[in-house]
């Protein structure tokens, strides 16, 4: 994995005080031999899992990647009990910069996002990677199909990346302190020029981001929430809050593949992955921003996030509240320290 520089000396200390303390309000899950349930992935390769898929050919497991500096891999995960079950190494993409992003699309291939850039402008383009999700799970080398990307007002920083399950259509959240954008692909992606991405939509500071298996429904998160959008005609609508579990590093979401909830993944060695039930497959209800009331399932904890909405999971909601505030103001300090995504 890539190296770290030295942390000022005056942040070493409060942050590692702090990490213990996210450790003790998010503890590890276990699985419990059931699928799409809390589950804790066990592979000590997966250090880094910034993204989330559901498979669509193999219930119960997930795809995921490490961030930046990992090499051309993905790994599936099954969450009956948290193992790698196949390990795929993309060859034709060149050396990946900074993974940040996963999804499936329609046609059932897979959509890798190099899409990170820590400094908000460096790359004057970044990367999207494709290849058919294998129809058996064992280690495999693939040729993926390499796109290249750019933004129309200019180069940034992005986590999340979503294909439409109906259309097919590639949107990527970019990521800000002070709000992102939402774009839009060209309705077909294509090799040998330069796809453009426009800003269709405003968004929070997102982590990640999954569109529901119906298409209607779009959840981005941020380090400390969630928002599910109404998504109609390429456009996001009414919203409103779900219970995001407070986990240490927050980077991934994903809807089960039965839209019956949403699975929240943390970066971190061993990192839980925690199951939150979602009333109406996550579909926001018309005209409200009321908090969702979706549970999670299992001993991850909800907490409230910067907007000011309240998760209801269980587990130490007081203690994730209590600390959330200056977690942000010294998680934000190292990550822009240590530039990393």
């Amino acid at each position: 994995m890539r190296p770290y520089p030295s942390r000022p000396a005056g942040l070493a200390v409060p942050a590692a005080a702090l990490l213990l303390l996210l450790g003790a309000a998010c503890p590890a899950v276990a699985a419990d031999g059931e699928p799409d349930r809390d589950f804790t992935i066990e592979d000590p390769r997966i250090t880094e899992s910034s993204g989330l898929a559901a498979s669509r050919l193999h219930p119960g497991v997930y795809w995921t990647h490490n961030d930046s500096d990992d090499g051309p891999y993905v790994f599936a995960v099954d969450s009956r009990t948290g193992k790698t079950v196949a390990t795929v190494t993309m060859r034709g993409v060149g050396e990946p910069r900074d993974v940040e992003g996963i999804s499936i699309g329609p046609d059932g291939d897979i959509y890798v996002g190099d899409i990170g850039d820590n400094l908000d402008g460096t790359w004057s383009h970044v990367w999207i990677y494709r290849f058919a999700e294998p129809k058996t799970l064992q280690d495999t080398t693939v040729t993926a199909t390499q796109y290249d990307v750019k933004y129309a007002d200019g180069a940034r920083n992005a986590e999340a990346l979503m294909v439409h399950p109906r259309t097919g259509r590639v949107y990527i959240a970019s990521k800000n302190e002070d709000g992102g954008g939402l774009y839009e692909g060209p309705a077909k992606l294509t090799t040998g020029a330069m796809n453009t991405f426009r800003r269709v939509g405003e968004v929070p500071w997102v982590t990640d981001g999954a569109f529901s298996p119906d298409g209607r429904s779009l959840v981005l998160r941020s380090y400390f929430s969630a928002r599910v959008y109404a998504f109609e005609d390429g456009r996001i609508g009414d919203d409103r809050s779900v219970a995001a579990p407070f986990q240490r590093q927050a980077e991934s979401v994903t809807y089960t593949a039965d839209g019956s909830a949403l699975m929240f993944g943390s970066e971190g060695a061993r990192s839980g992955v925690v199951r939150v039930e979602v009333e109406g497959g996550g579909k926001p209800e018309k005209g409200t921003g009321s908090p969702d009331k979706g549970k999670p399932s299992g001993s991850g904890s909800a907490a409230e996030g910067p907007e000011g909405e309240g998760g209801d999971g269980k587990g130490s909601v007081g203690l994730g509240a209590a600390v959330v505030a200056g977690a942000a103001v010294l998680w934000f300090a190292l990550k822009r320290r240590r530039g990393e995504g």
